[in-house]
């Protein structure tokens, strides 16, 4: 019983470290003109093998798995502050192997993923503007603060070892920090992961409730703006070195405590974005396990269209 409890919980901290934890996002606290929208569909590949610390008997564990990401972003004036909210539906295809006992073992799952929203507001050095002032501003010194919360909507099946879903709430507050020199911009958040109680998670007889103790977090980043081209206002093209540390998630079953699913890892990555046309672009990011002291250690790739407007300016 001590041995599938252990291998649960290594489990479901792989998929959930993914969809939480390992996000690189350089830029989260740039401020955009009043009324900004922007329509976001990303394409997300993670492979890479699965480490369990020596926590249970399985051998050339791995992951294959894509996640497509429908987004859309909206800022506003919030008490003359610039604030924004970001909504994001995530779906997941892949396959998960491994070998245990000198058996071949392989998992497929095909299901939507747990909705996110998230909402930021700008505390310093970015009040609220309309596009015409915010031609005009330049960026110094920001300082913001956001709340990212995730619904259990994705798929979830108590009587399976492996799901999309986590089947409880999760709450982010963060604190973000960005300031500019020239065409460099330098960034880095810090915030914590807090989640509510799994009342079904899969164990054998009966499913039982499981609780995750906090993740904190911290992210930075150090990207460039590629000089204006010819024929769009403003400077688009950018490229950013992107890394983050995240630990804790200790998880429990009936209050006993699995001591041995202790988060403590950290990615690296780049991050390059280029316009298409006045209201499109593309973002290329690749991201790569720096350490990892359990979960998974996974290569990223993803690929994110984007087409932005202001107000009711569809073109």
């Amino acid at each position: 019983m001590r041995l599938r409890f252990v291998l649960i919980s290594a489990l479901l901290i792989v998929v959930s470290a993914h969809a939480f934890a390992q996000n690189l996002s350089p830029r989260a606290y740039v401020i955009t003109p009043n009324q900004s929208n922007a329509v976001t569909a990303t394409w997300s590949f993670y492979k890479g093998g699965l480490n369990f610390n020596g926590t249970v008997p399985i051998k050339d564990a791995k992951g294959t798995y894509s996640v497509p990401i429908l987004s859309y972003y909206h800022a506003f004036n919030f008490f003359s502050r610039s604030a924004n909210f970001n909504l994001s539906l995530p779906y997941a295809v892949g396959n998960f192997t491994g070998e245990l006992n000198n058996q071949q073992h392989t998992v497929y799952r095909s299901g939507l993923l747990d909705f996110s929203g998230r909402l930021a507001v700008n505390l310093y050095g970015g009040r609220a503007m309309p596009a015409q002032e915010f031609r005009r501003w330049k960026q110094k010194v920001l300082l913001g603060a956001s709340l990212t919360v995730v619904a259990p909507t994705g798929q979830y099946d108590p009587t399976k070892l492996i799901n999309w879903g986590i089947n409880r709430w999760a709450f982010k507050p963060e604190f973000g920090y960005s300031q500019r020199w020239g065409n460099w911009i330098l960034d880095g958040y810090a915030g914590v992961w807090f989640y509510t109680t799994n009342q079904a998670f899969f164990n054998l007889p009966v499913p039982q409730p499981q609780t995750e103790a906090p993740i904190g977090s911290l992210e930075g980043h150090l990207s460039y703006d590629i000089p204006k081209l010819k024929g769009f206002r403003r400077a688009r093209l950018w490229c950013s070195l992107d890394g983050n540390f995240w630990w804790g998630g200790v998880t429990a079953v009936n209050s006993i405590r699995n001591l041995e699913s202790k988060q403590t890892s950290s990615r690296i990555g780049a991050t390059v974005s280029f316009p298409v046309t006045k209201f499109q672009s593309i973002k290329v990011a690749y991201s790569d396990g720096a350490y990892i002291r359990f979960g998974g250690n996974y290569n990223n790739v993803s690929v994110a269209w984007q087409y932005s407007w202001i107000g009711t300016n569809w073109k």
